[in-house]
């Protein structure tokens, strides 16, 4: 049976960092399980037409390996997988990576996490769960999709063996990887039907390649980078403001949607169609300058409505309007607050984590849950942020991690498990900060709220405030053993 010291879940920007920095501080016994066969999580999956950085670029790296070679202002998903690729290259992290492994069962047996995975069963002191929450697709249950005759795919599963040119298509779906996808797809294919249960406000988005010159002071002038990247920073917190004291910021913003609305798309009933009936923010805002000119394209048709099922060949919305179509892609999103992994990890009490959540995922800073010793999350519940880079609030949570293990290591602690008091506490600190943000806006069907009704996705502060609580490790809100419990020999 394989033992580790520590078992990192994923491959992706969290699990590379994670195996950086423990390494970096002397922790070696580390292993990477990766289902797939390839370093890059999200960017790796993700190759749909258009599919790009929606923060900017100079945000988007690590900290302790920044990238200044950026081709645009918000980067490409190919410039992003192979930056991920040089670091993880770089670091020799594919010495300690299993690739091709995927976890189907994990359990804490009283001393030590048991992981099944498809190469077998593997043990460890310490778990790291950094696969996402990008990381399952959501399939929307419809009838008759599965007898579709034609190809269907999700477009974090982009099919690239079907040729797409002259056919028919429906994309079932509005979110933010639609809205990268869909304009390329209206240039090449006969017909593309747009079904939307609900609009998204859409703002310009400021994106251009990066001058020559740019790219040259990048290179060669000490600090340049550095600058723009403050710059990049207060400009994205000063949009995060903007969220947690909704008015009147967000309704300037909002205004500044529909202007763009009424200058991009004059039609009068496509508009009525692409107007948002909630204040911008209760959603994702999506950010394109070309998703709207796209759909006033001829070859366009948009069905404001969902979809109620599917029969033969055609697309039948819920207000009964039908499209014939030669193939389906599916832009409905991930599993983000109901993940499927919380169905095969099972903690101190042999209950599984979402029996735990009970539909409303929270964590102690978004990365450990009571009842789970010696496990970590990293991009876990109550740390989304539309304005901020998913390697900042990683690198944050990282160090808290690291330091933790580290504890744990020197003081001779056998097992470190939150207190459920901990928990309790920071998730009413947060729930208390959510309200009266756009974030809690009951207008709008958003994946920010969980089956409960609770927004158990959005942190609710500024990103200095994320970076200062949650790669704080504190001693005193965890619970630990000295030494591993004795096995029950009971029967």
């Amino acid at each position: 049976m394989v033992h580790h010291e520590v078992i990192i879940i994923g491959a992706g920007i969290s699990g590379i960092a994670a195996a950086i920095k423990l390494r970096e501080t002397g922790i070696d016994d580390v292993l990477i399980v990766e289902k797939e066969h390839a370093f890059g999580g999200t960017w790796r999956d993700n190759t749909y037409p258009g599919c790009a950085c929606d923060v900017p670029s100079n945000l988007y790296s690590y900290s302790f390996a920044p990238y200044t070679e950026w081709s645009r202002i918000y980067g490409t998903q190919g410039e992003i997988l192979e930056y991920i690729d040089d670091v993880a290259r770089e670091y020799g992290l594919a010495a300690i990576t299993r690739f091709g492994t995927e976890v189907v069962h994990a359990a804490w047996d009283g001393s030590q996490w048991v992981l099944e995975t498809t190469a077998g069963t593997m043990t460890a002191r310490f778990a790291i769960a950094a696969a996402g929450p990008w990381n399952e697709p959501q399939i929307p249950d419809l009838p008759g999709l599965s007898e579709f005759p034609g190809p269907v795919w999700h477009s974090a599963r982009w099919n690239h063996d079907v040729e797409l040119d002259g056919k028919r298509v429906a994309v079932i779906g509005t979110g933010a990887s639609a809205v990268q996808f869909v304009p390329h797809l209206q240039k090449e294919v006969a017909a593309l039907h747009l079904f939307q249960r609900t609009a998204h406000w859409v703002l310009p988005k400021v994106d251009y390649a990066v001058p020559a010159v740019q790219r040259w002071l990048a290179r060669s002038v000490p600090g340049f980078s550095r600058l723009v990247t403050k710059i990049e920073y207060v400009a994205m917190e000063g949009v995060g403001a903007a969220f947690h004291r909704p008015r009147p910021w967000m309704l300037g913003l909002q205004k500044i949607g529909q202007a763009y609305l009424r200058l991009v798309v004059r039609d009068r009933d496509l508009r009525a169609a692409l107007t948002p009936t909630y204040l911008l923010g209760c959603k994702r805002i999506l950010f394109s300058n070309n998703y709207l000119q796209s759909l006033t394209k001829p070859n366009v048709s948009v069905h404001a409505t969902g979809v109620d099922r599917i029969e033969g060949s055609t697309v039948i919305g819920t207000d009964g309007s039908r499209a014939d179509v030669d193939a389906i892609i599916l832009g409905t999103g991930f599993h983000i607050l109901d993940m499927p992994v919380a169905d095969r990890v099972y903690g101190a009490d042999g209950r599984t984590l979402a029996e735990h959540w009970g539909g409303s995922p929270e964590a102690y800073l978004g990365t450990s849950v009571a009842g789970f010793p010696n496990a970590f999350i990293i991009l876990g519940p109550s740390l989304g942020s539309g304005h901020t880079s998913a390697f900042t609030v990683a690198e944050s949570q990282i160090r808290l991690v690291v330091d933790a293990i580290t504890a744990a290591r020197t003081r001779g602690w056998a097992t470190i498990d939150v207190r459920h008091d901990a928990q309790h506490s920071y998730v009413s600190d947060v729930q208390t900060a959510l309200v009266g943000t756009a974030y809690t806006a009951t207008s709008c069907n958003s994946y920010f709220v969980d089956a409960n009704g609770r927004n158990s996705f959005s942190w609710p502060w500024s990103t200095n405030e994320m970076v200062r609580r949650v790669s704080r490790f504190d001693s005193r809100d965890f619970d630990t053993t000295t030494q591993a419990p004795a096995a029950d020999t009971d029967s």
